[in-house]
């Protein structure tokens, strides 16, 4: 079993050991799938969201909510809390580089934002028959490219930050827009029309999925600015990154 491979068993049994992220990243988004479906009028068609259910244009703004909690919430927490008590100075003298640790700290959260992404997606499709993106290729593109771009964000927030604390602080910074403009706190359809605009370029692209999910498909400027998003915030996440 390589390094890497080891490594990754470990920071997993150590992620499930408190799993309070695990849960929430997995199943908060599935819980409030089902909560918000029971509402009354939640799964008929509305104008206000231009013919579509409410529940339709919920879903992409739940994927929102996995991403931000694991990205922005969980993984600059641990990793802060690795440097903060020496864990990433002590394996810096190790034959095992650190970034061992860093990339199985990012497959295990993006494993889980995966996993309970499509968790939503299957709960969505069989119990309120929200309908399967009907454009599945721009789908996965803004996906991924989301999902980039999120972590990115995250990772940053873990560069700079000296403890478990002060990363949760920093990466507040992105975590609130992300949920405000992603439609988490107040559905996108009742925001104004300003905000709504601002958000379409917002990671990890609530629009862009709603618009491969029941639209027209993908502006290719939406996913210009996710890839901005993406390649900057990691090559900034690189060059702030302290090991101690």
């Amino acid at each position: 079993m390589t390094a890497f491979a080891k490594i990754t068993a470990t920071e997993t049994k150590l992620f499930l050991r408190s799993p309070f992220m695990a849960v929430a990243g997995l199943l908060l988004p599935a819980v409030l799938l089902l909560a918000i479906g029971a509402i009354p009028g939640m799964t008929k068609p509305s104008e206000v969201t231009g013919g579509y259910r409410f529940i339709d244009a919920w879903v992409p703004s739940l994927i929102v909510m996995s991403l931000a909690m694991l990205a922005l919430q969980s993984i600059p927490a641990a990793v802060a809390a690795y440097r903060e008590q020496g864990v990433l100075r002590r394996l810096a003298t190790t034959p095992v580089h650190p970034a061992n640790l860093l990339g199985a700290q990012l497959l295990i959260h993006v494993v889980v934002a995966l996993a309970g992404i499509g968790l939503v997606l299957g709960l969505a499709d069989a119990v309120y028959d929200v309908p399967l993106p009907k454009h599945p290729v721009s789908f996965a593109l803004t996906l991924v490219l989301g999902t980039v771009s999120m972590f990115a964000l995250g990772l940053v927030a873990a560069a700079v930050a000296r403890t478990a604390r002060a990363a949760g602080a920093i990466a507040m910074v992105a975590f609130v827009p992300a949920m405000f403009f992603g439609g988490v706190y107040l559905p996108r359809p009742l925001l104004p029309e300003v905000v709504r605009r601002i958000g379409d370029y917002v990671p990890p692209g609530s629009q862009s999925l709603q618009d491969a999910w029941v639209g027209t498909g993908v502006q290719p400027l939406q996913l210009v600015v996710l890839a901005a998003f993406a390649v900057t915030g990691t090559a900034l996440a690189a060059r702030l990154f302290r090991w101690e």
